[in-house]
């Protein structure tokens, strides 16, 4: 049975589904809709749960193992397997097959996947598993349906809001639900008798960080080391922690080397960013709008020198753990104005 993720509370409270399947590209929603299974089902006395990361190297003898043996402490288990590209293989398609011959009141399977393409939705083994249980897929809140999304959001909460504050905070979020999600809070704790105002919307705004780390990526990208080194420094005296700046970073260059690897392979860019947001669960219409940033950066740079920058933040996050004696800061600044551009001497 599908179901669309505004059903999912309803269905939940009706009957618990022995089988899950969660499968999008909005990290938010497909987090929001794993919680409400696992609280539900805790509820219900699955108190035990198992989480198993599919690759190709994936043991599926191990999930078997535990679907057919309880620990003696916990009377029922909630299965978990994240899946990123929804394809089990040989194995995993077996697997699941004996699993649903089997299947036992005291086990919940929950699946994770991102978007799954309609081969894969007609595949035999996905169908017996819709048969069984549930199939939320979820797909990226479109830029018009966006102010009504954050408007049921407010309201579930108790709170309403003015149709020109959803368009300034809609302007603001930039069809990012995860800050979306954040906005939401911080408009929570200033809004007047529940109310959320244009007023409301520029408080929050001019209370933010006055440099975040998604403008330091973004000068980056754009190829201008003065805002780099400007926001880098803004970000340092705020007492922004440097894992915090390294994970903007490192999310744009994985993308980078990623769209570089493909358009050098004769990939068309608009097919490059669809498989490129798909690989690394981002909204497709958030990455096409940074298109002329991305583009530009890559102009300045050849896929080999995207991988080095990768090698490079691999040396920041082993001195951010203090396993390399560097300058966190000194490097994040390196790496950075090396994505402006700048010859600088990235660590190798």
């Amino acid at each position: 049975m599908n179901i669309r993720p505004d059903q999912l509370g309803a269905q939940l409270k009706r009957q618990l589904a022995a089988v899950y399947i969660v499968s999008g590209d909005e990290p938010l929603q497909v987090s929001e809709c794993c919680d409400q299974i696992r609280q539900q089902a805790r509820k219900q006395g699955f108190t035990e749960r198992h989480v198993y990361h599919i690759d190709n190297s994936f043991d599926w003898g191990d999930f078997l193992a535990a679907a057919n043996s309880l620990s003696l402490f916990a009377e029922k288990q909630i299965l978990e397997l994240r899946m990123p590209n929804g394809k089990p293989g040989d194995a995993g398609r077996k697997a699941l097959q004996e699993y649903l011959k089997h299947p036992s009141d005291d086990n919940l399977l929950l699946i994770i996947t991102d978007r799954l393409d309609s081969a894969t939705q007609k595949a035999k083994w996905f169908k017996t598993l819709e048969q069984e249980g549930l199939f939320i897929p979820i797909w990226p809140i479109e830029h018009d349906k966006l102010p009504g999304w954050i408007a049921r959001r407010l309201k579930s909460q108790g709170f309403e809001a003015s149709q020109d504050a959803l368009s300034l905070l809609c302007e603001r979020i930039e069809g990012n639900l995860l800050a979306a999600s954040q906005e939401i809070e911080k408009l929570k704790l200033l809004a007047n008798d529940k109310k959320i105002e244009v007023e409301t919307v520029r408080e929050a705004v001019s209370d933010s960080a006055r440099y975040d780390v998604f403008q330091l990526a973004d000068a980056a990208l754009n190829g201008d080391p003065k805002a780099v080194v400007k926001i880098l420094g803004g970000l340092k005296s705020e007492g922004i922690e440097p894992p915090i700046v390294l994970w903007a970073l490192v999310r744009d260059v994985r993308l980078l080397s990623h769209l570089s690897r493909l358009k050098s392979r004769g990939t068309p860019l608009n097919v490059a960013y669809d498989q490129a947001a798909k690989a690394h669960g981002m909204s497709p219409f958030i990455l096409k709008k940074r298109k002329h940033l991305l583009e530009k950066c890559m102009a300045r740079h050849s896929e080999r020198a995207f991988r080095q920058m990768l090698i490079h933040t691999g040396h920041i996050d082993k001195s951010v753990k203090g396993l390399e004696k560097l300058n966190s800061w000194d490097e994040l600044l390196n790496l950075s104005l090396n994505l402006a551009g700048l010859p600088t001497l990235a660590h190798t």
